[in-house]
C-alpha cells in the first residue's frame, strides 16, 4: 500500500481511509489503481462540491445556477483505473531533476510535453525517466502544451503538473483520492486550510482573489482560488470541458467549464513553492486579462452539456 508523505497526510491520501469520506484506494506498481470508494459529503481535504444522493449540500459546497439537470452518463471503473501525469516543459533541464524522480511509482504514464526547448530537456527527462513519453508541443503557450497532452493520454484518470519544481508531485495521491471518491474534476486551492504559497506576490494575490470573487458572483460557485495549474480529473470529461485556450487562462477555461457542465467537483489544499531555476513566463497584467476576458465569454456561453456519473452507476462499477 502506497504510504503517503508527511507533507499530505492530513489530506484525503491514497492509501488511507477517510472516515467522512468512506474512501481506501490502493496503488500498486504495476500503475493500476485500486479503490473502494464512495462520496459521501465533505471532508479535511476540501469540499465535495456536489452532495450524494439524499444528502444536501454542505456548507461551503460549489454550485452553480448554470449546472443543468443531472443525467446518467459513461460507466468507470473504480476498482481498477491507470493514471496520466502531463508536464508541460520548455528549457526546464535544470528543474527536471527535483520533479521527475519524485512522482510515485504507481503513475501508469508520464507524458512530458516539450514547448521547443533550446537546452537538454529532453535528454534529461529521458535519463532521469526511461519510461517517460515525450511529445513535441502543438502551437505556442502552456495552454496548447496542456491540451496537445491532454490528446496523447490513455490513463482513466488525468493529472496535470508543472516543471518548475513549485508543485509537490507527493500531492497526487490526494487529487486522485478525491476522484475515486466520486469526483469527476479536482482542482488544488492554496487558500484553504492544508494549502499556502511562496511564490505569489502580493498585486497577484489581490488579482487572484478578485477574480476568484467575480466567478464566485457570475457562476454562483465557491472555488478559493482561481489562477493554480494543479488539477486533475477523469479523462473521460475531456468532450465537455472541450478546451480552446493557449495560455495560462486554460486553467480558468478548465474550472469554468467544469462548474458550468456540473461537474462534481473538489477544492485540495496545495502548498506551491517557489520555482527552483529559472524565471516564469507568466506575465501579470496581460495574463490577468486574458483570465478576465476568458470569465466574460464564459458567463455568456450557451450551457455546457451534462456529464454526470449517477450514484447508482458508481455501486454498480
Amino acid at each position: 500500500m502506497y504510504e503517503p508523505t508527511p507533507r499530505v497526510r492530513d489530506l484525503n491520501t491514497v492509501g488511507q481511509a477517510d472516515p467522512i469520506v468512506g474512501a481506501t484506494a490502493k496503488l500498486g506498481r504495476s500503475g493500476v489503481v485500486s479503490a473502494e470508494a464512495r462520496i459521501v459529503g465533505p471532508n479535511a481535504c476540501g469540499q465535495s462540491m456536489r452532495p450524494a444522493r439524499g444528502q444536501k449540500a454542505p456548507r461551503g459546497a460549489v454550485t452553480s445556477p448554470f449546472a443543468p439537470k443531472m443525467k446518467n452518463s459513461t460507466l468507470r471503473n473504480l476498482r481498477e483505473s491507470t493514471v496520466s501525469v502531463v508536464i508541460p516543459a520548455r528549457n526546464e533541464e535544470r528543474n527536471l531533476p527535483h520533479v521527475l524522480p519524485n512522482i510515485p511509482e504507481w503513475v501508469h504514464e508520464i507524458i512530458l510535453v516539450d514547448g521547443h526547448s533550446t537546452d537538454a530537456t529532453i535528454e534529461v527527462a529521458e535519463r532521469l525517466l526511461p519510461t517517460i513519453r515525450v511529445i513535441q508541443q502543438l502551437g505556442d503557450g502552456k495552454g496548447a502544451a496542456l491540451r496537445t497532452g491532454f490528446a496523447a493520454t490513455t490513463g482513466d484518470i488525468v493529472v496535470m503538473l508543472d516543471a518548475d519544481g513549485s508543485m509537490d508531485p507527493a500531492e497526487i495521491p490526494a487529487y486522485v483520492g478525491q476522484l475515486l471518491a466520486g469526483s469527476d474534476f479536482v482542482k488544488g486551492t492554496r487558500f484553504a486550510q492544508g494549502g499556502g504559497t511562496s511564490d505569489m506576490t502580493n498585486l497577484r494575490r489581490v488579482g487572484n482573489w478578485g477574480l476568484t470573487q467575480l466567478v464566485r458572483g457570475c457562476f454562483g460557485g465557491r472555488f478559493t482560488d482561481l489562477c493554480y495549474g494543479y488539477v486533475a480529473f477523469w479523462r473521460d470529461v475531456l468532450p465537455v470541458l472541450s478546451l480552446c485556450t493557449d495560455g495560462f487562462e486554460i486553467e480558468t477555461e478548465m474550472n469554468l467549464r467544469a462548474l458550468r457542465a456540473g461537474l462534481r467537483i473538489a477544492e485540495v489544499p496545495s502548498f506551491e513553492a517557489e520555482r527552483i531555476y529559472g524565471a516564469s513566463n507568466l506575465r501579470t497584467f496581460v495574463d490577468g486579462w486574458k483570465v478576465l476576458k476568458t470569465i466574460a465569454r464564459e458567463t455568456v456561453a450557451k450551457p455546457a452539456l451534462p456529464f454526470v456519473i449517477s450514484a447508482a452507476e458508481r455501486d454498480d462499477t
